[in-house]
């Protein structure tokens, strides 16, 4: 016969199935599976094995018939569990609360001689990928194969569940430490105002208190006096810009500092600031008050920004370890896009930083009520926050206070 004839086949055709998966086309051949079937009669086994086989499957099969050798089964790796539905002492249905009390993600099939309706609907509820009648194996195959696929959809959804909370996580932590970094280098730099800014514009205005006594040139005088002024401005300018970066008067206490800032922006943009609180002092867990005053602030400057509201009111409380803070207006509110905007860093950053100290943030908003936002803090004596979750107080304030105090310098006239 000459090379590459075609072979005469004497006109017999054998369907695929029939064919031994080895003989098999590849585009034809199935996976081959390795399942755990519960069932005490071996029969029964045996015939599910013959009819899946002639299906063209290759099966690596386990039968167990109790509910030890169904817990001793699961340490091993299956494709998918076959389960008759009554057996001695056990039952299909404790089965797959088994299975579900494993953790292990695999396609549970009820395979029973009789199951009613009621029955198969609360297995399927109670989470099993199918059931079969034993009468009916032509579907086993079919089903099977359905069920192993709908599970490994699952186990993708889940792991990509978990990569993504693993990534909030993440992003999380990196958002703290972001939070952490941006209290320490502020301290810094509020450290370098005073001690290089503060201590040469202490200087000066010796130099230039002198330069007074000691001159009685009108026009020097006159130039020495502007010369104070503006180096008054520069003192006043540089403790503005400390308080900033670095809220001094919190050691003052939480109560004293919100108290201030709410004079202080009254004084500032002109609108109606009242701080409300039954509490003269609170002792609060380290992190906290600067927490709770970067979020007054910050809320703050949104409504002198953006709510034209004409009164605003910070009411602190703490009730049942909860520390509470409530910043409202009765300004124009926020739409929903205000709130979905791509660049509102502002709320999120709240939202961040109250995570660092495991607080929380709530906003409600309308075009009739205004706008209030409320900093949730656990702060009961359950409640410990972890040096790697929270920005510490004493970063910020400093060892020597007294050195670093803004009242220290500038005063002179």
């Amino acid at each position: 016969m000459p090379p590459g004839a075609a072979v005469p086949t004497l006109g017999l055709q054998w369907p695929l199935s029939s064919l031994p998966h080895r003989f098999m086309p590849a585009a034809h051949r199935k996976r081959a599976l390795r399942v755990l079937h519960l069932e005490d009669s071996e029969v029964d086994h045996d015939l599910v094995v013959a009819w899946l086989k002639r299906e063209g499957r290759e099966l690596q099969t386990l039968r167990v018939d109790s509910e030890a050798g169904f817990r001793a089964a699961l340490e091993e790796d299956w494709d998918a569990v076959l389960s008759d539905y009554n057996l001695p002492g056990f039952s299909g249905l404790a089965a797959l609360e088994i299975l579900k009390t494993s953790g292990r993600l695999l396609p549970f099939v009820i395979l029973s001689g009789e199951i009613g309706e009621d029955v198969a609907v609360q297995a399927m509820r109670n989470g099993a990928s199918d059931y079969l009648l034993k009468s009916n194996l032509a579907r086993l195959d079919p089903a099977l194969e359905h069920a192993i696929e709908a599970n490994e959809t699952r186990r993708a959804r889940v792991a990509a569940d978990q990569e993504l909370a693993a990534s909030r996580r993440q992003l999380s932590e990196l958002a703290q430490h972001l939070q952490t970094s941006i209290e320490q280098e502020r301290a810094a730099i509020a450290r370098e105002i005073h001690d290089d800014v503060g201590g040469a514009l202490t200087a000066l205005k010796f130099d230039l208190a002198w330069m007074a006594r000691h001159s009685r040139e009108p026009e020097v005088l006159q130039r020495l006096a502007s010369a104070m002024e503006t180096a008054a401005q520069a003192v006043d300018a540089s403790q503005r810009i400390m308080h900033n970066l670095r809220p001094a008067i919190l050691e003052q206490g939480l109560v004293a500092a919100l108290q201030w800032m709410a004079q202080r922006f009254e004084r500032r943009t002109g609108l109606e600031c009242a701080f409300r609180t039954s509490h003269e002092n609170l002792k609060l867990p380290a992190g906290v008050p600067l927490v709770a005053y970067r979020m007054v602030q910050e809320a703050l400057t949104n409504v002198s920004k953006h709510a034209r509201a004409t009164r605003v009111t910070i009411d602190l409380s703490r009730a049942r370890g909860v520390l509470s803070i409530e910043v409202s207006d009765n300004g124009r509110g926020l739409s929903g896009d205000d709130l979905a905007k791509a660049r509102s860093f502002g709320i999120r950053g709240l939202r961040e930083r109250a995570e660092t100290v495991g607080g929380w943030v709530d906003i409600s908003s309308s075009a009739t009520r205004g706008t209030s936002v409320i900093l949730s803090i656990p702060v009961g004596a359950h409640t410990n926050f972890g040096r790697d979750s929270r920005f510490d107080d004493a970063d910020v304030e400093g060892a020597d206070h007294e050195r670093h105090n803004p009242s220290a310098w500038g005063g002179l006239n």
